[in-house]
């Protein structure tokens, strides 16, 4: 029997494991190692976040799914990696801490054949003074990164429209909260989201809402910017991004780095170095990413963090890590079977994995203060890379050290994007956006990077009706419900 442990329960980890159980039947056992209890479906969390959702509708329980599928499960928070077993022991093994199950605080060690590393992001409050404290969320701001964030920001939200119906203008800020922050998505989805529901309640003329990004020009999203074909013609992401924010009324600052939160009142500094302070009465900024803290030893009990992971503590995988100018970046850089190349039984899927480099092209103020975001790796292609480690590794268990390696390389994959801009059945809009391939190709594509045939976008209520039923179909999926296999990543 075989073992294959994936450290981490989210999009990634959680298709991974649930094909991995599927694919190689209780001959072998899948274990899945996360500090939490319950599975969110992220996306949704933005319209938890306006009281369009209950944090109730975007989770479920792990526990009886896992034991369902025959995966064996520990709420557990992963510590450290030994890929080379102990002094005593050639077997490689992984440490834990108990966060649930009744067991919390207690460690534990558990051997392994196989592991995929799917651990996602540290989310990085502390990176920027008053945003929060390491991994929580200061007082000041709210976020959409959980539920239980969602949550509290729609409570926040709730309170200064009750300001807004006594008279009183609102200052709303929303954005990115760090020069080197992702996840622009989530945040465009929000501010539209918020400015929707104001309208809705008759509310809009009674606030002031603003976009702070460390996007160079808006429309980047991490990508660099896309071309795409709206209404049939190609236009770049820019144009579309800006009308959106015209037609809605909402401002906005590009090229920040938010530097300090105080209360009601963010620092910034510009790509050309200047610096300026925005006021505000609610703001949700999106913090930077971090890998989760794992560390790595040899045999001999030595730390080979350096070896297993990036400074930025993702796992190194089958990349060109190579420093190089940004002119002679390739979409042959981008790893294809997130491989760890030191450790071939190890795997990282999803966020987990350190990219070779930025997407966007890399930017610093006159003050050297890096501003530019880093690659967007949620969603989408995080299920596609999970299902494609997993049938690596069961290839492997299977076949042998010589089995084929499935390959998932982010510059040979398409994706799709529905990006909400106000919730309501008769109301709502969402932009629907395809992009090929998600990190640009400038020798197969010149110009563009990408085929335009096959990257476009529109946005209307078609695109919220096509949310609003994959959000169904993906909890769907996740539960592991009748043709949930069927159900594309």
């Amino acid at each position: 029997m075989a073992r294959l442990i994936v450290l981490g329960g989210g999009v990634a980890g959680h298709t991974a494991a649930t094909f991995a159980a599927d694919w190689l039947g209780r001959e072998h056992e899948v274990v899945v190692i996360t500090p939490n209890s319950k599975w969110n479906w992220i996306p949704s969390n933005i319209w938890v976040g306006v009281g369009g959702m209950s944090k109730e509708d975007v989770t479920f329980d792990l526990a009886p799914v896992y034991e369902k599928a025959g995966i064996t499960y520990k709420q557990a928070r992963a510590v450290s990696i030994n890929p080379e077993g102990s002094a005593t022991s050639d077997k490689p093994f992984v440490t834990f801490e108990y966060t649930g199950q009744g067991k919390a605080g207690q460690s534990e060690e558990m051997t392994y054949d196989y592991l995929i590393n799917a651990t996602g992001p540290k989310l990085n409050f502390g990176a920027t003074p008053g945003l929060g404290e390491g991994s929580q969320l200061g007082e000041y701001t709210v976020s959409v990164c959980t539920a239980d964030h969602a949550e509290h920001a729609a409570r926040e939200l709730a309170k200064i429209m009750d300001k807004m119906r006594k008279g009183e203008r609102q200052k709303i800020l929303i954005g990115t909260g760090h020069g080197m922050c992702t996840c622009q998505g989530a945040a465009f989805e929000y501010i539209f989201n918020v400015e929707h529901e104001l309208r809705k309640a008759g509310l809009r003329d009674m606030a002031d809402i603003k976009w702070i990004s460390n996007e160079s020009f808006m429309g980047d999203f991490g990508m660099g910017g896309l071309h795409m074909k709206v209404g049939g013609y190609v236009v770049s992401s820019r144009i579309f991004t800006e009308s959106l924010f015209a037609e809605r009324g909402v401002s906005y600052i590009t090229g920040a780095h938010v530097n300090k939160v105080e209360k009601g009142k963010v620092s910034y500094e510009l790509l050309d170095g200047s610096t300026g302070e925005e006021e505000f009465d609610f703001s949700m900024l999106i913090p930077p990413f971090a890998g989760v803290g794992l560390k790595a030893y040899n045999k001999a009990g030595e730390d080979i963090t350096d070896t297993m992971f990036a400074p930025n503590g993702f796992m190194k995988v089958d990349a060109d890590y190579t420093v190089k100018p940004y002119a002679e970046w390739k979409a042959s850089d981008w790893p294809r079977t997130y491989q760890n190349p030191t450790y071939k039984n190890v795997f990282a899927a999803g966020i987990a994995f350190a990219p070779p480099h930025i997407i966007s092209k890399p930017m610093k103020s006159p003050n050297g203060t890096v501003i530019n975001p880093t690659p967007p790796r949620t969603g989408m292609p995080s299920g596609i890379i999970g299902k494609a480690v997993a049938a690596s590794i069961c290839d492997l268990i299977k076949n042998g050290a010589s089995a084929h390696l499935h390959e998932a390389s982010m510059a040979e994959m398409g994706a799709a994007c529905v990006a909400s801009a106000g919730k309501g059945w008769l109301d709502g809009q969402a932009a629907a956006m395809t992009v090929y391939p998600v990190v640009p190709d400038f020798e197969k594509y010149p110009g563009t990077g990408r085929d335009t045939d096959y990257t476009f976008g529109e946005i209307g209520l078609a695109g919220h009706w096509i949310k609003h039923i994959l959000h169904y179909l993906f909890i769907w999926k996740a539960k592991l419900k009748p043709f949930w296999k069927v159900i594309p990543e």
